[in-house]
């Protein structure tokens, strides 16, 4: 039995499909059934819910009853969720963890950002459980952030200028996960996972243009709030938007970006491009239809 945790977000719903393609005895843990069933994952006889919260330990315990792999993605800035799933995994002796870390710990100095994922991977090392850690970096569904200003006026605000990165898709993140826990990769191994091309924002901004038709344009950030609003667009707590202005420096000095094979190598194909995943969503970047 594989347990997947945040089943509902991006990364989740395409694991779980990922997963039931394959055949896989599948849980997912979900803090709401109604949201479980409008998001599109699989139906009941082919994937049990779990309805839990990371918030209330008493919960884990159902979920993870049976279960030999877990996927684990925890979200936030703390780490007393990933301590409480954990705990509830090694009681129910769950034999394997695949964790949705970050690349950000492996920079130096490591950022506030990566700290966060550091603990949560020393966390799981410490529990003694097989573990495997995915550490992507930028996703490509992070430029649906930049939907409230482009429907209110066309542009998008950018933090980073000549900073490149390289965004990978997150069902290729998915694709990834499906591998390693269906036994096809080592465990005890950390992969970071990237696209196969890197991008400034004005460059991914073009894109978008290309696909949707119409021009948008692209504005330095001037302020700390603007940056925060970039990736958070309606604020952040304080600590989380230190976290964010600090990762968009780091992200503007570095004019290279960092880019793997890893993907290919698992996978045996390329990772899927920016331009393929924004056809895929040209609907969410088109202006809402104004009634009258």
């Amino acid at each position: 039995m594989i347990l997947v945790t945040g089943a509902t977000g991006n990364i989740g719903r395409a694991l779980a499909r990922e997963l039931d393609a394959r055949d896989e005895k599948l849980r997912l843990l979900v803090r709401d059934p109604a949201r479980a069933r409008a998001a599109g994952l699989p139906p009941s006889d082919r994937a049990e819910l779990a309805v839990g919260d990371f918030g209330n330990p008493d919960t884990l315990t159902p979920a993870l009853t049976g279960v030999d792999k877990l996927f684990l993605l925890t979200q936030g800035i703390g780490t007393e969720h990933t301590t409480a799933v954990v705990a509830a995994a090694r009681a129910a002796g769950v034999r394997h963890i695949v964790h949705l870390s970050s690349a950000h710990v492996l920079l130096d100095p490591v950022p506030a950002m990566g700290r966060w994922h550091h603990e949560r991977e020393r966390i799981i090392r410490a529990a003694g459980i097989p573990a495997t850690f995915l550490r992507p970096g930028g996703f490509m569904t992070n430029a649906l952030d930049w939907l409230p200003t482009i429907h209110a006026g066309d542009y998008v605000l950018d933090p980073v200028g000549p900073g490149r990165y390289a965004p990978i898709d997150p069902a290729d993140i998915a694709a990834v996960a499906a591998h390693v826990l269906t036994g096809h990769a080592e465990e005890d191994e950390e992969y970071v996972l990237t696209g196969d091309e890197t991008f400034t924002v004005a460059e991914q901004v073009r894109i978008i243009s290309e696909t949707v038709g119409r021009t948008i344009e692209v504005r330095a950030t001037t302020t700390p709030d603007e940056i925060v609003r970039f990736r958070f667009p309606h604020g952040a707590p304080p600590a989380l938007a230190a976290a964010v202005t600090e990762g968009f420096a780091l992200m503007r000095a570095d004019t290279v970006g960092v880019r793997t094979d890893t993907v290919e190598r698992l996978l045996g194909r390329r990772p899927r491009t920016f331009a393929d995943w924004c056809a895929r969503h040209a609907d969410a970047f088109r202006r809402p239809a104004t009634a009258g």
